[in-house]
C-alpha cells in the first residue's frame, strides 16, 4: 500500500455518537458486505437523511 495525499479532503470534525447495540451490529454487517468504512456509511446515511428532509419540506409546501 502506498501513501497518497487526498487533495479533495474536506474540513471535518470528530463527533462521538452512541449507537444501540443491535443497530451497530446491523451497520457492521452492511459495511462488511459492501466494503465501505464505518465513516463513509454514516456520512452517506446522514446525507440521505438530510436530502429526504428537504424533499419532505418541499412536498409539504406543494400541498399547502
Amino acid at each position: 500500500m502506498s501513501f497518497n495525499l487526498n487533495i479533495e479532503r474536506k474540513e471535518s470534525v470528530n463527533k462521538c455518537v452512541r449507537f444501540p447495540v443491535k443497530m451497530l451490529k446491523d451497520i457492521e454487517k452492511v459495511i462488511a458486505e459492501n466494503n465501505v468504512s464505518f465513516s463513509k456509511f454514516v456520512l452517506e446515511a446522514c446525507d440521505y437523511a438530510l436530502k429526504d428532509i428537504e424533499e419532505q419540506k418541499t412536498k409539504a409546501k406543494v400541498k399547502s
